[in-house]
């Protein structure tokens, strides 16, 4: 049987060498490594350490795999091979290698997810990352929440917006499951501190609003004052008549326009026919937005309508005649038409 030369250099070592022999590789383990760049690796479950060894070899980040396994067990170093994407930094020795792979320092992903999203298209962002582990490929939504501990709950406004970070080959619902738990821990935040007197009574009617909040402006500071519209109406027994609600409620039917008649028919989300919340949230609400919707602003304001700037902004108005005054002026400049001087 033909003995690999690797090994036979390390029998000839622990034979003539004895201790002289561990002591040069050692310092051979502990030497820069021969690559002059980063280089990448991704390791799958059940891989094994030599596999993993040879594959960094082959990219020239080790120029003798079998030498450095061998030192390795014979010293009770050899690391416990983890899942994940790494990046092994340029000139990184034998040594500095092995420890990366036995802390399972990966390389993390990142999935960020804006303000306003809606949880379908959450979970379209995650279908389609190439480092998040697919396991919910068929699941309905319902058994979907039944597995994170919300069973019976609409999934919509139930998910926290944030960058989420996380090793290759994380579980989809992993990441749902914490996107879960931080809405869940911060709309709790949020009510806690509420304001008196608001016109509902439950931490769900919180996040509705919430979201419409979110969906309607993206100012900071206009969002309290958004919110204060909507809950004097609220006290007043008026309609909201808030445009994204009318949105969501159309589903796959809206195509970038609202009509007339999309504002008269009914659905049970549309805010234009009937008093009060949405069933649901529309959308996935961010901290401020939960803030608003839990402390508004009120300033006796009833209406809003967009300025038609590229900031985004509002002009709020306690009566219908300046609201009117306001629509008017916002399709002049969406006209053309020069704005007056202030």
């Amino acid at each position: 049987m033909r003995i690999p030369r690797s090994l036979l250099f390390v029998v000839l070592l622990a034979g003539v060498g004895g201790g002289l022999g561990f002591y040069w590789l050692g310092a051979k383990a502990t030497a820069p490594g021969p690559h002059l760049e980063a280089v990448q690796i991704e390791i799958v479950r059940g891989e094994t350490l030599r596999s993993v060894l040879n594959d960094l070899a082959a990219q020239g980040a080790l120029e003798n795999p079998r030498l450095v396994e061998w030192w390795a067990r014979a010293l009770e170093r050899a690391p416990r091979v983890k899942a994940g994407r790494y990046e092994i930094s340029a000139g990184a020795s034998a040594v500095d290698i092995l420890r990366q792979l036995d802390e399972g320092r990966v390389m993390l992903e990142a999935l960020t997810v804006i303000e306003g999203t809606r949880y379908a298209d959450l979970r379209r962002a995650l279908a389609t990352h190439p480092g998040v582990r697919q396991t919910l490929q068929g699941v309905a939504d319902a058994e979907l929440m039944r597995r994170l501990g919300d069973p019976g709950v609409h999934p919509e406004g139930r998910f926290f917006p944030d960058t989420y970070r996380f090793a290759w080959g994380t579980a989809d619902i992993d990441i749902l499951q914490l996107a879960h738990t931080q809405l869940r821990e911060r709309l709790q935040a949020a009510w806690a501190v509420r304001a008196p007197n608001l016109p509902f009574s439950s931490i769900d009617e919180a996040l509705a609003l919430a979201s419409i909040i979110e969906k309607e402006s993206s100012l900071s500071d206009e969002r309290p004052r958004v919110a204060g519209v909507f809950v004097q109406r609220l006290h007043r027994g008026m309609r909201l008549q808030s445009d994204p609600t009318v949105i969501y409620g159309l589903g796959e039917r809206y195509d970038g326009d609202i009509r007339s008649r999309d504002l008269d028919t009914d659905t049970p989300y549309n805010s234009y026919t009937r008093i009060g919340l949405p069933p649901t949230p529309i959308a996935l609400p961010g901290d401020e937005a939960l803030r608003a919707a839990t402390r508004p602003l009120e300033s006796g304001e009833l209406f809003f309508v967009a300025t038609g700037r590229a900031d985004g902004s509002h002009t709020f108005s306690k009566t219908y005649e300046e609201h009117r005054k306001a629509v008017r002026q916002l399709l002049e400049r969406q006209r053309g038409v020069a704005e007056p001087p202030t």
